[in-house]
Order: structure tokens, then sequence, then C-alpha cells
């Protein structure tokens, strides 16, 4: 079965009630396998069975349950349609893109239509969907500068701004009204000359008429929110935070209606209006929403910044002219020139030029990064001073920058297992609520004496209105947003919620060596020869290093490039012609290679038999080691790795092999000790060699010879007694370590396959940033928990107030106040969630030297 995960902006949720139900609705659709809604972001993202089911049946199942998925709408010029086929054609490429809900292509306009889900495609996918059909788009945003449609991170900010605009106008309507409302329902009872002269010169009748008048606009105007989404929650029995004030303020809306129309049915003393009460209340959550829309913007803020990294117009070559095209419409294999300051609008190669870029806002290191021919460039990266033409790579959705935003938003929408307390408690929040509700009323009604009706009617408002639970809802969504969002800024990317809220759990964190530690780029230090050996120095350098050049493992790397500084009639012999290969693969000649994970390798070079690896090698080829052992231990000493080499079966000598510890390793591992860490070192290395190398960074624990299949288990061993680990690693050897640890972290450097594992990521290659995510992460976690005990204290200590338990000792809630309580816990939680925006790494990656920091300043030819 073939599944696809699909991404909807909904509108219309306000609480985690909401979230739940659009959950559940969702669930409900045949082929549906799973949908996760975020409550902070807006999103639900759905797997499901595209043969059961459609984007466009998912959009009306959120339709259905009382809410709005969001869509947008595009039009574009398609050229080279001839005739009712072609446009037949275009319109089927469209339809068949995820993500689009209608298309329409005109023949006689020659533009296509399409109303598409904005969190699932974008306009450069449409528009290469018909460029796969075999029909052109015309570049327009060359031609139109900006008139095209409005690009992602303009269209999310006009949303956003469109939704402050029409809050902003709801909370300054409601208070035209409200505010005179109040004036007349609270000023008479603080001043009794206004008390008297009212009832004298007005009346008890008319001042109701026209308190009616000023709250019906309210009641029927803004509040008709209120009434859409929570008539549609109760309806499909999943009551929610609009059912709530609903139900609150049409019960004292209601009641004050029949006290002014027939105040002969009540009870004398009960016949009292509480327009005010309606009123206000709807005024003050809705002042509450705008406030709550205001945060939230601000706490996607990180993302608008990743956004805004892509430039939206780039300069391309095309032909023998020069023009600028939307960076959407970039094409894999154009040449993309660059100007000395510029933004890099898409992945590349660069062809000519050299500068420095500053990536910075991708990797968190400080330093820019020399870029010559050859180099690999990413979009949104920033030139220097230097002007650079370069081969495009990666486009629209391939570049590093969109798979990171999509990481990020991965991260957020995702739900960490710390919600599930919120989700829980939020299933049947509601309907006790309700219930406590009706308990207060019946109560107060039975036992409240003269004035019973009325009290009861306050109270039971004031109890639906104070257990609004938006705050539950925002909680742990608003944290896990700000919190990724921060981690992104400074070069840490979490693929989940869980990965966020587990690196912080973590207590043992155990870290690969070779790449990880150090800097996987070995170098030879020693040559040592056996005893009687027929071989001199040279020779046994440079057949070895021909024996190795079939090989990926960096030792290999390492023996090639000291092969390559021998004097020049070594280097011939080798098989090095004139000038040094870049590529010192290419310098060598082997045969037979045959690669031995774990032990070493074997290849014929020059009629020769060579066996070249570790001392369990020659081990197993039953060839003792002799004093070329002490000399080997003499080098684990000193951190370097012994090679042994054998030659037509006999051990011939061994070559030192060091590889620098990574600048800050020691520092990154004290700080993860100082946040409680245990810190291990898992290699395949030599155990004096590991643990000489563990010396040097401050390592206690240290798990040598491990081959590359029992990485894993060693990750499993250091789980016994329910601990918690993190394993950092940048190989594909690091792959089943990576799976199997409880929070995976590859640095960015290193393979595709380490990258692809991991549930963390470090762009950089700086170790210092793993202590930076786990201060980031338990930031996180410090800030949740602030969020849910406020969440949910403020609705344990207020409800029983609301609903009068404290009325002997005259402590009671209006209705007033407690709308406005419910309003400020929402503003609470998100304000306390955007704390995390200040948040500040423990440590720093360390600037170069001056000297080279002034040297990538000044101007660098073109």
């Amino acid at each position: 079965m073939t599944t696809t995960t699909l991404d909807l902006d909904i509108g219309g949720m306000t609480c985690a009630a909401c979230v739940g139900r659009v959950e559940r609705g969702l669930k409900k659709v045949d082929g549906v396998q799973d949908a996760s809604v975020n409550l902070a972001t807006e999103r639900a993202s759905v797997t499901f069975d595209p043969a059961l089911t459609s984007a466009a049946e998912l959009v009306q199942r959120v339709t259905d349950t009382g809410y709005e998925a969001r869509t947008a709408d595009l039009s574009f010029p398609v050229e080279g349609m001839t005739c009712a086929a072609c446009v037949g054609r275009v319109e089927r490429a469209l339809k068949k893109t995820d993500g689009v809900l209608e298309a329409s292509v005109n023949l006689a306009t020659e533009r296509a239509s399409v109303t598409y889900l904005p969190g699932a495609t974008s306009p450069a996918a449409l528009k290469e969907a018909v460029r796969g059909a075999g029909y052109g788009v015309p570049d327009e945003a060359a031609q139109a500068q900006g008139k095209e449609a409005l690009s992602r991170l303009e269209t999310e900010r006009a949303r956003k701004a469109g939704e402050i605009a029409a809050l902003r106008r709801a909370v300054t309507f409601s208070a035209a009204f409200s505010v005179p409302l109040l004036l007349i329902a609270m000023l008479p009872m603080l001043w009794p000359a206004l008390d008297m002269w009212l009832m004298d010169s007005v009346g008890m009748r008319t001042l109701n008429v026209i308190m009616l008048a000023l709250a019906a606009p309210v009641q029927f105007g803004p509040g008709r929110r209120f009434y859409r989404t929570g008539w549609a929650a109760l309806r499909h029995r999943s009551p929610d935070m609009n059912t709530l004030v609903m139900l609150g303020t049409s019960a004292a809306f209601g009641y004050s209606l029949l006290v002014t129309l027939a105040p002969g049915l009540f009870p004398p003393g009960s016949a009292h209006v509480y327009y005010e009460a309606s009123g206000v209340v709807i005024t003050l959550i809705l002042l509450g929403k705008l406030f709550e829309a205001i945060a939230k913007g601000r706490s996607s803020e990180a993302m608008r910044t990743l956004l805004a990294l892509q430039p939206n117009v780039a300069r391309v070559q095309r032909g023998a002219e020069v023009v600028e095209v939307a960076s959407d419409d970039v094409r894999v294999g154009d040449l993309v020139l660059v100007r000395a300051g510029e933004r890099l609008p898409v992945d590349g190669e660069v062809t000519e030029g050299r500068s420095y870029v500053d990536e910075s806002m991708l990797t968190g290191e400080s330093v820019p990064v020399e870029k010559s021919a050859g180099s690999r460039v990413t979009g949104g990266t920033v030139n220097g001073t230097g002007a650079l033409s370069f081969r495009a790579t990666g486009v629209g959705a391939d570049t590093a920058l969109s798979r990171i935003i999509r990481m990020v938003e991965d991260a957020q929408a995702s739900r960490p297992p710390i919600q599930g307390l919120a989700d829980r408690v939020v299933a049947v929040f509601v309907p006790v609520v309700l219930v406590i509700a009706a308990l207060t009323f019946l109560s107060w009604l039975l036992l409240g004496g003269e004035g019973a009706l009325a009290n009861a009617l306050i109270h039971t408002v004031a109890v639906l209105i104070i257990a609004c639970p938006c705050a539950m809802g925002l909680a742990t969504p608003v944290s896990i947003m700000v919190g990724s969002g921060k981690a992104a800024q400074l070069g840490v990317l979490f693929r989940t919620g869980a990965a966020l809220e587990g690196l912080g759990r973590a207590n043992v964190i155990a870290l690969d060596k070779t790449g990880t530690v150090t800097q996987g780029r070995p170098e030879v230090t020693d040559v040592v020869l056996a005893e009687g050996s027929p071989l001199d120095r040279d020779e046994l350098l440079r057949l070895t290093a021909a024996a190795e050049s079939s090989s990926e493992h960096p030792l290999a790397r390492a023996i090639e490039r000291a092969a390559l500084l021998l004097p020049l009639p070594s280097r011939e012999r080798a098989g090095v012609r004139g000038k040094v290969s870049d590529d010192p693969a290419q310098s060598f000649a082997a045969t037979d290679f045959q690669a031995i994970p774990g032990y070493g390798l074997r290849a014929t070079v020059e009629g020769r038999r060579l066996e070249v690896g570790a001392a369990r090698f020659m081990a197993q080829l039953g060839l003792s080691l002799g004093a070329l052992e002490t000399q080997a231990n003499a080098l684990a000493e000193r951190s370097r790795t012994p090679v042994f080499v054998a030659v037509d079966g006999v051990l011939s000598g061994l070559i030192g092999v060091a590889d620098p510890v990574r600048a800050g390793s020691a520092q990154a591992i004290r700080t993860l000790q100082s946040q409680g860490a245990e810190v291990a070192l898992i290699t395949g290395d030599a155990r004096a060699t590991a643990q000489a190398v563990a010396a040097e960074v401050g390592v206690s624990r240290v798990l040598a010879e491990v081959l590359p299949e029992g990485k894993a288990d060693a990750v499993a061993e250091l789980q016994a007694g329910g601990r918690t680990v993190a394993f950092v690693g940048d190989g594909i050897n690091d792959a089943p370590a990576l799976a199997r640890a409880d929070v995976g972290v590859a640095i960015g450097t290193g393979t595709d396959v380490a990258v692809e594992t991991a549930d963390v990521i470090l762009m950089s290659g700086d170790l210092r940033g793993v202590p930076n995510a786990v201060a980031l992460s338990r930031a996180t976690l410090r800030n949740i928990r602030v969020n849910l005990f406020w969440a949910f204290a403020y609705n344990i200590v207020l409800i029983p107030v609301a609903a009068g338990v404290l009325s002997a000792w005259n402590l009671n809630l209006s209705p007033v106040l407690a709308a406005a309580a419910m309003g400020l816990s929402s503003v609470f939680v998100l304000t306390n969630a955007l704390r995390l925006r200040g948040f500040r790494p423990p440590l720093a990656p360390n600037a170069h030297q001056d000297g080279e920091m002034a040297a990538m300043r000044q101007e660098v030819p073109a």
C-alpha cells in the first residue's frame, strides 16, 4: 500500500478540544492512517492512502467538522498549447500534483488557474508540473517584478496580518458598545445618587431596553463566531472553548432578554439583567484572542527568518543574456551569477570566481567559508566581497534550505510525549466542565435562597467562561515551535518534538571518535619497518597507498596524501605522472581489491599481494607481530593508530596515523559533564589509541575495538538500567547506533546515511553544538512544564471560585473577571514560551585567529 503525507493549514481552532475534534474527524476518513494537528502552527499532517481518499475529501471533512482548511489560488500563463488535447494534458498534470484541489486551463487566454493547499505544494511545483507535461511557463517575475502570486512568506504574513486586523476590528466594535454598557450597569451600583436619579428620570424598564440595544450588536455581531464554531462542536458531541463561551454568554443574554420583555415571570428579587456580562465577556475574550494572535505571530519569527533567507530574484545566464528570474523559476543546470554581498538563491557548484561565504544562518558558524571553482554553495547563505558564478544543482524543494525548513516544520507539527498528559486531560475536560456548570446551577437554584436564580445564572456563566482550555492546548506546541525555531538559528535541527524532548532527558552521551571527536582527516606520523624487511620506508608507503586507493576509510586518504609528498621518483613508481592529481584515488593502481570490514583490506600491487589492517587482521592471517607490537603500543599511547602491512604474506612494517582532535571537542565534553551527563567514547580503534584520545578530551568511559555492527550493541549496553542514551556520529557505520540510541545526533558534515538516520542534526561539524542542543532541549522542557503547571493550576484553583464555593467568605468571580482571567492565561503561556527566543547557548564556536579573519575580510578578486 502506497501512502502519502499531506499538510493542511487549519483555521478556526481555538483550544485543545478543537485539535482533538479535527484529528478525530480526519481519522474517520477512509484511507487515513494517521492525523496530527498542531494548535500553535495551525496545521494538520495527514498520512493517507491516495487510492482510497483525496486531498479534496480531507478538506471537505475539515469543513464538515466546523473548521476551515485554507486554500490558495494561483493563475499563470502556459506556452505551447494548440488544441483541447493540450488543455487536457496540462490539467491532468496539475491535478496529479499533491495538494491540488482544482485546476482549469483556458486555451484562449493561455492561462492556468489552480486552487491548491499551500502547505502541500508551491507555485514552483505547479509550474514544474506544467513543464514536465511538455509546455512552457513564461517568466512573469522578470517582466512584472513582484506582481506574481505572493510568496509563501508573504502569504503567511498577509494571513496573520489579516487575522490580527479582523480581531482588532471586532474588539473595537465590541468595545464601542460594551464600555457604555458596563458604565450603565456598574456606575449606579458605585454611586447611589446616580442610581436614584436614573430610576426616577429614566426607569428600570427603559434602562433595560437601552442595555439590550447595546448588548445585541455585540452578541450577534463579533459574538457570532462563537455560535458558528461552538454549535458545530456541540453537534459533533465534542464541545470546545467556543461551546463554553456560546453557552455562557447566551445564558446571560437570554435570561436578561426575558427579564426585559416579561419581568413578571420571575420571582421577586430575581428580575435583574446581566447584559454587561455577555457583552463585556465577548469583548474581553476577543481582546485575549487578539493578544494571542500577536504573540503567536512572534512565536513563528524563527521560521519567518528561515523563509526570508531565500531571495526572491536570481540572476541567471540564459543564452547570451543575463536575466532576472524568480528564485522558484531557477532550473537545475542554470548558470547563476552572484555579486558581492548578495544572498545565494539556490544550491550549486562554483564554476568561476573566488569569495568567502557567510553560512552562519544555516550552520551557526560565525567564520565565513572560502569558496572557489568546484566548491559547493548553499542557497540562503551570503556572498562576501568576491563575485561568484555557479551551476544550480538544487532548486525549489530540493535546496538544503527548503529541506531544513521542512524539517523544522515537521518538528513543530509533531507531538512530543509530554503532550500526552495535556491531551488526556483535555479529552475529558470540557465535558466535565459542563457537568460542573450544571451542578453549580442546580446547587444555587436549590440552596441559594433569595436571588437563587440570579446567583445560579451568574456562577454558572462564570464556570463556563473560566474553564476555556485555550492555555492547555497552547502549553506544549507553542514551546516546541519557539524552541525548534531557535535551534535552527543555532544550526541545530530537531526532526521531531520527541527528539527535542528526548535529548533533554539523555543522561548518557555516547560519542563516535573518528570524524566526531576528531577531525576525521588523519595524517601519517610514522613509518616503521619490520626487522629484516627488504623494503625501504618510501616503498612501503607507496605500496600501501596503492593498495588503499580503492578504500573509503579515512586512514586510506591519509596514507595516500603522505605518498603524494614522496620525492618525485617514488611517486612516479607509484603511478603518479607530472602534476599531482587532486583526487589521490586516481593516482595509484591496485587490482583484486577486497575490503574486510572491521579488519582491513587485501589487494595486489605490481604483482605483490598486500594485506593492510589492524593487529587483529594480522592475527587472523597467522602473522606474529614480534617487535612491531612494542612499536605499535608506543604509537597507540600517543593517540596514533597503527596500520600493519604484510607483503606477500610477510609482515613488513607498520604506519602510524593520527587523527587530530577537533577544536572544541574537549570543551564540549567538559560542558556535557557539567550538565550532569556521562560521556562515553565508542570506536573501532585499538584500545590504547582510544584511551589516548579519551584522556586528551577528558572521557573516562571507553568502548574500543567495536566493529561496525557492534556499535548498536554498545549503545544497548549503555542503555542498561533504563538510562537514556544519545549517540553522536557522522559515518555510514554509525547509522545502526544512531537508530538504536534513544536520540541519534548526526554531525551535519557527515555522510547522508548518518544524517538521514539521526533524530537531531548539527549543521556544522563542531561538537560544541551537542551541549548547546542539550541546553536548549532542557530549557524547552522546563518551559513546557511551567506552561502546563499554570494551565492546569489556573483551572483547578479558579473553577471552584467561579462556582461559588468561597461565597461564604465573599470571594466570588464574576463572568467579566472570569473572561479576563481566561484571556490572560493564554497570553501568559504564549509570553512564557517566547522567552525561549532569548536563549543563549552555553558554548559558541571559536573564531579563527585574527590573521585568518583579516584575510577573509579583505577584498577577494572575482
